[in-house]
């Protein structure tokens, strides 16, 4: 059982550099969508949370986005992801979403 969860659990651990691999870029879509979206919409176009579409983050820098995604709000329900990503993984998210129609 160990060897079937081991491949895994390394797509899941966040990347060490700057380079993310096609795999993790996969899970963190899969993240995305799955987990953001439980809270900002299926298609983030917003729910519980604001939605996450290009023109909703206009204005607002990538520093600040990460920040956010890595730190969570304090007071609302969007938890710290910090644990799951490192900031190079989360300002990719980033860049999808400000040129992706979701």
């Amino acid at each position: 059982m160990t060897g079937k969860l081991l491949p895994l659990l390394l797509v899941a651990l966040p990347a060490a550099g700057g380079e993310i691999s096609a795999e993790r870029q996969q899970a963190l879509r899969d993240l995305l969508k799955q987990d953001c979206g439980a809270c900002h919409g299926l298609t983030l176009k917003g729910g519980m949370g604001p939605a996450l579409l290009p023109e909703t983050l206009a204005g607002k820098s990538d520093d600040f986005l990460a920040d956010t995604i890595l730190n969570g709000r304090p007071g609302t329900a969007m938890p710290p992801w910090q644990p799951f990503m490192n900031r190079d993984e989360a300002l990719w998210l980033i860049g999808i979403l400000r040129t992706k129609p979701n």
